[in-house]
């Protein structure tokens, strides 16, 4: 067991520093690594995280989303209890952290959701020794191998040429990976005006403040058939409701980690299946474990126990967590 982590009901929790990390349930002290809605809940009375992540709680909850909302830059070390905080890049999506907690020589990293693919529209993650490493398991299974972002943005492209008579409608999640879809495009040469559902409209208007270019965007509004060759994003839901039918005969498209299992693009009605994930897959986080240092490995929300398995085969200890109230990762926000 770590000195400096234990479960609750909540989730984690670390008694000396009388706090938890990304809480299942309202609690006193939250400390929160990203913005997704199965890490970051609404009705904490107290929050710690980047400044990113409690803008991006405020967008979607509300001002008053917590009773106190402290912000934290990436590095800075705060005494909270008697254990020294701080938070450290984890490449998922905007603001998005590792916490680091350290006391009385030990050095215990929580890394909430992480992925190393290079990404234009978030740092890159940070590793960060330690001596226990809680790690997600969204990928965790040998199948996913995420190929470059890039090669998946050249099938949408190519396709766009190939049909240019019909409308490309992406789905795509609301926070981070429909701004990566547009900071991918982007770099790939893409300039035309690209088109957003009303639902990406505020997230995707909060990335731009931050001085991340996603070039010309618009609102499709009631736009439908007009926009016949055109790339627009929209939340996955849409791809298969009547919203979609406005366009005439689109080609589906949908971004995530997921769209490995062909299973799960039919489900979606994605004919353009398109390998584009926020969190780590099985060869980064088996890279990320040993780089760590950490001789001890729980194992969180995704394929647990395959990484244990993959971890006791290393000569590490590891532990599954079995927590309740997080999703499969990609799917968790909407």
């Amino acid at each position: 067991m770590s000195e400096l982590l234990t479960l609750t009901q909540d989730g984690l929790f670390s008694p000396q520093a009388d706090a938890h990390i990304d809480p299942v349930r309202p609690v006193e002290k939250a400390i929160i690594t990203h913005g997704h809605a199965d890490h970051a809940r609404a009705g904490h009375g107290a929050v710690l995280a980047t400044r990113q992540t409690l803008d991006i709680m405020a967008i979607r909850y509300g001002e008053n989303f917590c009773g106190q909302a402290q912000p934290i830059d990436y590095g800075e070390v705060l005494k909270v209890g008697s254990v020294d905080v701080s938070l450290h890049p984890a490449g998922h999506v905007l603001g998005s952290a590792q916490v680091l907690l350290r006391a009385g020589g030990q050095r215990t990293v929580v890394s909430g959701d992480y992925k190393r693919q290079d990404d234009p529209t978030c740092g890159p993650f940070e590793l960060v020794p330690c001596d226990t490493f809680v790690t997600e398991a969204t990928f965790a299974l040998p199948v996913f191998r995420h190929p470059p972002a890039k090669q998946e943005i050249a099938k949408l492209l190519d396709s766009v040429k190939l049909f240019p008579e019909q409308t490309h409608l992406v789905g795509a999640y609301a926070l981070g990976k429909a701004q990566r879809v547009l900071g991918e495009l982007r770099a790939s040469g893409y300039e035309k005006t690209i088109y957003l559902h009303g639902a990406l409209e505020k997230l995707t208007a909060y990335y731009s403040s931050q001085d991340i270019d996603l070039g010309p965007l618009e609102a499709v509004g009631d736009r439908g058939k007009e926009l016949a060759g055109e790339i627009v994003l929209c939340p996955p839901g849409q791809l298969n409701d009547r919203w979609a039918r406005r366009f005439g005969d689109p080609i589906c498209a949908m971004a995530s980690g997921w769209m490995r299992v062909r299973a799960r693009a039919r489900q979606r009605g994605a004919e353009l299946p398109l390998i584009i994930s926020d969190h780590a897959d099985w060869d980064d986080l088996c890279r990320t474990i040993l780089e760590t240092g950490a001789h001890q490995i729980w194992v969180t929300h995704g394929a647990e126990e395959a990484l244990v398995h993959w971890c006791e085969q290393k000569g590490l200890s590891a532990r599954p967590l079995n927590l309740i109230g997080y999703d499969d990762g990609e799917e968790a926000a909407e």
